[in-house]
């Protein structure tokens, strides 16, 4: 046992923390023997758990960045000389503060819950149990939030391809320290596995999504094994049975219930404790957010709202596609039509003029070709609309050249269209109001990280809800064949959020597309879209207007589908101790 110990354990000698001898100095003058935690568990163990969630607030913030920025469900402005750019081009590189504000926060869980762990007995009482497995529970998902960001997909290779290091607790001797290596992949799953399960069988109180529960453990569960149930094509049906088996738990829990569709298209707007949905999240307090916090939150990205925002981030026109696929939504203000809950997170930003009017256009995307004539990219085009009766036409003026273009009826009751550009292709666009440009993209603002208890971006990180355990299942069940069962929980969320659209079969051959596309549509700006793709071995596409590599493809099989062990990390392993990089070109990529 330790004889001195931080009060809130927040000594880290942990694998890729940087350790040196003034985090030893940094000691407070409250640190405590051991013995005086665990001869008073009670006193002291409730403020060592707050202690561990309180590293979840820094870590979180990364974590949403790593997992969303690197999708294809949003749209940056233009390139930036933020760190977090890197996410979205797929440079990579081992120098970057918020990779290793996401590794170190981490780390620093593992260590504090690890550290409880080993200084608290279990078996006193429920109360005492309950707490330790509160730790089991953070630890087991930083382990595998670590693993999917540091790591290959779980079906290429686990048994060779490295996770990450295991270190359970400050290291006994300090001045001989050495830490090991990155584990394999099947072995850092198998951590997260082990204390998740632990989790779940000591965790005997439900405090609401706030803290650890038996169903957020059960909720984790069930996504762990879903990437560990291989791809569609060659799928592992016995990790497909344990995701579903962990769905099931939670679904029939009684714990939790599906909002209805007029109350969830303001899910954003809940506190987590008047959340019926949610499982888990890292709850956030207003105290916490004052004036410029707003910008720098999670959803200040992705948003202005009561003058406080960058609002640099909006929706990709990929997903405004999937939101309009059923029916068209209109964000009008004077009418508004939302077809697909969904869409209520999403908010263009209309321009008004003097007297409050708005202007309509004809607003579509077209290719933009380089010199010699070869498509680069893609960009908005808001035309001018003319009407002529009951025939519309739409102009756009260029340089001193204006083109006019006839406009064809695609649905007409939608307000859809189509026209013969001066390129020579057909583009299809929609009659709406002019939108305010962010340089040159129209801004679909995207409030689902804002708004909490109504206050600006205040946003409690949202790491599980109930919605997402109805899609785990219907994977799963597609993985081992039970199209049927696959079908119905597929369906439960689709109409959930479009009354009547339900799809009236599933195979094969249609399981694949129609459930990544439920899991896109439902799961956007909550870090799970580009950890889906690759773990299912797809490509990732992002062909739509922005200042990514648009005509890029970016295969599961890549090595930059994994992000680089942060150098700071590296740099901070003892002598005689190694910590191994992530490939740095797709030749030193294990697939099998």
């Amino acid at each position: 046992m330790k004889k001195i110990i931080s009060k809130f354990l927040i000594v880290t000698a942990c694998a890729g923390v940087a350790l040196t001898s003034c985090d030893i100095e940094r000691l407070p003058n409250g640190s405590m023997a051991a013995e005086d935690i665990t001869s008073d568990p009670n006193t002291y163990l409730d403020g060592l758990v707050r202690g561990a969630y309180a590293q979840l607030k820094t870590w979180s913030d990364p974590m949403h960045r790593l997992g969303e920025y690197a999708g294809d469900n949003m749209m940056i402005r233009g390139s930036s000389t933020d760190a977090f750019y890197e996410f979205i081009s797929y440079s990579r590189t081992a120098n970057n503060y918020r990779l290793q504000s996401f590794w170190d926060s981490g780390y620093k869980a593992i260590a504090q819950t690890s550290n409880v762990i080993k200084m608290i007995e279990e078996g006193q009482s429920t109360e005492i149990d309950n707490k330790l497995g509160e730790c089991y529970y953070i630890r087991g998902m930083m382990y595998f939030y670590l693993t999917r960001a540091f790591a290959r997909p779980y079906y290429q290779a686990p048994d060779k391809n490295l996770g990450v290091p295991i270190v359970n607790g400050t290291p006994d001797d300090l001045n001989n320290l050495q830490l090991p290596d990155r584990a394999t992949v099947t072995q850092s799953y198998a951590q997260a596995i082990a204390d998740l399960r632990k989790a779940e069988n000591m965790l005997t109180v439900n405090d609401g999504p706030a803290y650890a529960s038996k169903g957020a453990a059960q909720a984790m569960l069930s996504r762990v094994y879903l990437y560990m149930s291989g791809t569609y094509l060659n799928p592992n049906t016995q990790y497909a049975d344990s995701a579903a088996y962990y769905a099931t738990q939670v679904i029939n829990s009684g714990e939790y219930q599906l909002l209805p569709r007029e109350e969830f298209m303001f899910y954003n707007t809940y506190v987590p404790e008047n959340n019926k949905e949610s499982i888990f999240v890292v709850k956030r307090v207003a105290s916490e957010f004052s004036g410029d916090d707003h910008y720098y939150g999670i959803g200040g990205m992705y948003a202005n709202i009561g003058g406080m925002g960058w609002g640099e981030m909006f929706a990709s026109a990929k997903y405004i596609d999937l939101l309009n696929e059923t029916g068209r939504n209109d964000w009008r203000p004077d009418q508004k039509k939302i077809v697909d809950a969904r869409a209520n997170f999403i908010e263009p930003q209309y321009v008004e003029d003097d007297n409050g009017k708005y202007t309509e256009v004809f607003r579509f995307i077209k290719n933009v070709y380089d010199a010699s004539g070869k498509h680069t990219n893609y960009n908005y085009v808001q035309a001018a609309l003319n009407k002529n009766g009951n025939q519309y036409t739409c102009s756009e003026t260029v340089g001193d050249v204006t083109n006019t273009y006839p406009m064809t009826p695609v649905n007409e009751a939608q307000q859809i269209y189509s026209i013969k550009y001066s390129d020579g292709n057909t583009y299809t666009g929609v009659i709406d109001y002019q939108m305010s440009l962010n340089r040159v993209y129209p801004e679909f603002y995207i409030t689902k990280c804002s708004r909490e208890g109504e206050d600006s971006h205040l946003y409690s990180p949202l790491i599980s809800r109930l919605g997402e355990l109805y899609l785990n299942r219907a994977e799963a069940y597609a993985k081992m064949g039970r199209y049927g069962e696959a079908l119905s929980d597929l369906n439960t969320i689709r109409e959930r959020s479009i009354p009547g659209a339900g799809y009236s079969s599933l195979d094969a051959t249609t399981a694949p597309t129609l459930i990544d596309k439920e899991r896109q549509l439902e799961l956007a700006y909550q870090a799970e879209r580009s950890y889906d793709v690759f773990r299912n071995g797809e490509a990732l596409t992002r062909h739509y207007p922005g200042p990514q590599n648009a005509m890029e493809d970016i295969p599961a099989t890549e090595y930059r589908v994994t992000y680089f062990i942060p150098q700071t990390a590296i740099n901070s392993y003892p002598s005689g101790s190694k910590l191994t990089q992530n490939p740095l070109d797709n030749s030193g990529v294990i697939l099998n």
